[in-house]
């Protein structure tokens, strides 16, 4: 499909915020559990567990704004630089299905663990919140792994 100068600018600016979105989640999640936590765990819990409070506090939004970029940029690149969703091969469509799995267990850590968790560190409640930071963490984990494996996916399904 041939577009012009204009389109082609529109399609750059979905495909840079689809990149920059999913760089920043998948990086900020690699970033919290291969460089963060080592560097936190030696720290008491009444030093540990604020850190990361505040750490979440400045991060899961953000995230909510990479989604919302994904979901926006994503399918606004599948209307108008393939055509809508009948046109698009099984690596986008793997990655759509795999990105949703990870939005919706965002969703989960973000209404739902995350709170637990706020609540129990604000009160002081230490081994409720090391409980809850075991949970998210392990959330982490698990959409970590999913987030690499979506990029993997979108970086070479083209070739597949």
């Amino acid at each position: 499909m041939s577009i012009g100068k204009g389109w082609r600018m529109i399609l750059i600016v979905l495909l840079a915020a689809h990149l920059l979105a999913a760089v920043f989640w998948v990086g900020g999640m690699a970033f919290a559990l291969w460089v963060l936590r080592p560097a936190a765990g030696p720290l008491d819990p009444p030093g540990r567990l604020p850190l990361w409070r505040h750490v979440f506090e400045r991060f899961l939004p953000w995230v909510g704004i990479a989604v919302i970029a994904l979901l926006i940029s994503g399918y606004g690149l599948i209307l108008l630089s393939f055509g809508g969703f009948a046109a698009v091969g099984l690596y986008i469509n793997l990655m759509q299905a795999v990105g949703i799995v990870m939005m919706l267990i965002y969703g989960h850590l973000y209404f739902a663990v995350w709170p637990r968790f706020r609540a129990a560190a604000d009160s002081g409640a230490f081994p409720e919140a090391a409980k809850q930071l075991d949970r998210i963490r392990q959330i982490v984990t698990i959409n970590l792994a999913l987030g690499i494996v979506t990029i993997l996916v979108g970086g070479t399904g083209r070739y597949w």
